[in-house]
Order: structure tokens, then sequence, then C-alpha cells
């Protein structure tokens, strides 16, 4: 076994406090990444209300189930069968080979998502009237997601990137989309957001569920593919 596959495939010795590690435990399940489109598309939503202000309220209930149902839904129905289907011998998957066919799910329905939501409101001779477009931000969002899990998957080949941290800083680099596009004050959530990230990260070093390198690694990546996102939409 070569260093680098010792470093990916073995956990690394975890000292820290009982309580401390219950905390990271909590932390890790409540901002598991799974959750994040669903959860960035409700800040989005609420944090620059004037982008929707001429969406009908239906439509954006309607936008929040098809993102709960092809971004969340879906992708954690998949994992939970692959236990069951031995694709994975844990949930909490401690290796990175591990993590390739679930990652490989993903990646299909984030392309879903993010293709749906691109092509809403384009008039088509089936469908002449299509409804209301969504806004950039969204567009963005959704795109970067896919674009994420398509790096993610790559580097995880080589080493078990987080992708906790990913997410983490995905939130980051779409509030940062945020203050480029929207007249709203966004310094406010961009600290939060950078705290909130702080703390994912700590979460997961605690639990020693990564190598040092691969938690800002994760953050590089999640900023990186929301800022490119970005400039390829706009």
């Amino acid at each position: 076994m070569t260093e680098l596959e010792t470093k990916t495939e073995q956990p690394i010795p975890n000292t820290q406090s009982k309580t401390l590690v219950v905390f990271a435990q909590i932390v890790s399940y409540i901002c598991h990444p799974v959750f994040f489109p669903l959860v960035m598309a409700y800040a989005l939503y609420k944090l620059s209300p004037a982008d929707f202000a001429s969406v009908p309220p239906k439509q954006i209930g309607l936008w929040f189930l098809s993102i709960a149902i092809t971004g969340v839904f879906f992708p954690l129905f998949s994992i939970l069968i692959m236990k069951p289907l031995d694709f994975i011998s844990s949930y909490h998957m401690h290796t990175a080979k591990e993590r390739t066919i679930p990652l490989m799910a993903i990646m299909i329905f984030y392309f879903w998502v993010s293709h749906a939501f691109n092509n809403m409101g384009i008039p088509t001779p089936l469908n002449p009237n299509p409804g209301s477009v969504p806004p950039l931000i969204y567009k963005v969002l959704l795109l970067g997601n896919f674009w994420g899990i398509i790096l993610l998957f790559l580097v995880n080949i080589f080493t078990k990137i987080s992708m906790h941290t990913a997410a983490a800083g995905a939130m980051i680099g779409i509030i940062i989309v945020m203050m480029i596009i929207s007249p709203t004050n966004m310094i406010m959530p961009l600290l939060v957001s950078i705290i909130i990230a702080g703390i994912i990260g700590t979460a997961r070093m605690i639990l020693g569920a990564h190598q040092r390198g691969d938690i800002w690694l994760g953050y590089i990546i999640g900023i990186l593919v929301q800022l490119g996102a970005y400039v390829y939409m706009k």
C-alpha cells in the first residue's frame, strides 16, 4: 500500500474529549452537505426577496419542492439503498473508495436539477407559456453544485476530500456572488457564512474525518465552483 493510499484509507486517530466529539457529530449531521442545495435556495430567497418579487409564491414553492426532491431526497434515498445492496459498507463511508458510487449517483441528480432550472421559462412549441424564469442566483447555485460534485469525484480518486467543507465553501462562494449582483448589503451574511464554515471545518477535524489539507481543499473547491458558475452564467 502506498503512502497516499494509507492517508486515504486509514482513519485519523481521535484524541479529543467526548464533549467535543459529540458537538462535532451534531454539527456534522446538521450541516451535512446533502442538505446544502435546499438550505441555500431558501436562504437566498430570504436574503434577496427583491429577486423573487415578480414570481408567484406558488411557483417559488414548486422550485423548493423540485430542489428538495431532486437535490436532497433522491441522493439520500440512493445512499440509503446502497448499504443493503453492498455498494458501501457504512453510511459514514470512511474511505475514499466507498464514496465513488454515491458521488456518481449524486452527480446525475445535480445535473438534472441544474439543467431543469437553466431551461425554465424558455418557450417551446409544446409549452409556449412556460412560466416564471428562476433568478440568476439560483442557476448559479445549482450549476456550481453540479460542477462541485464533478470536482469532488475527481479529487476523491486521490484523497478523501471533505464534502462538508466543500459545501461550506460553496456557501461562502454563493454569498460572494450575491454581493456582486445584489444591491442588498451582504457583509453580515458573508461573515455569518464564514463563521459557520469555520465551525464545520473544525468539527470535521475534531472527528478526525480528514487530513488538514483535505479540509482546506474542500473550502477552495466550494468557493471556486460558485464563482466559476457565475462567470459562466452571467
